[in-house]
């Protein structure tokens, strides 16, 4: 599986649990030990906890292995590590204090492709 397609994967898992503002962004030109980063944006510690464990469960089956976990008791930034693919899951204050995607401006930031809807 290519990493845009396991990237791909992890958004719709997290959209499933409706995590917001989920953005992919492929660091693998300017950092030697991952690919890419997923954040996303949860509605509360609850909400974040559950989709953390909801992301491990559904990777476990996909065979990804889980190298950390960070944040998880705490759930205002939760951080997933699967070697090439890091999953962040922040709260609304949280994301916009650290702001990883400002940090890592020099990635190239996915979206999703549009709607295709013929009328």
């Amino acid at each position: 599986m290519q990493i845009s397609e396991k990237a791909e994967l992890f958004q719709s898992w997290l959209e499933e649990k409706n995590i917001k503002d989920v953005e992919i962004i492929d660091i693998s030109n300017i950092a030697t030990d991952m690919d890419a980063f997923i954040i996303g944006t949860a509605s509360s510690d609850r909400n974040a906890k559950s989709v953390a464990d909801f992301i491990e469960e559904k990777a476990e089956e996909q065979g990804f292995a889980l190298l950390g976990r960070e944040g998880r008791d705490a759930g205002r930034w939760i951080l997933l590590d699967f070697v090439d693919i890091v999953v962040h899951i922040f709260l609304k204050e949280e994301r916009e204090m650290y702001n990883l995607e400002k940090l890592w401006a020099d990635g190239k930031f996915f979206k999703k492709p549009a709607d295709t809807k013929s009328e």
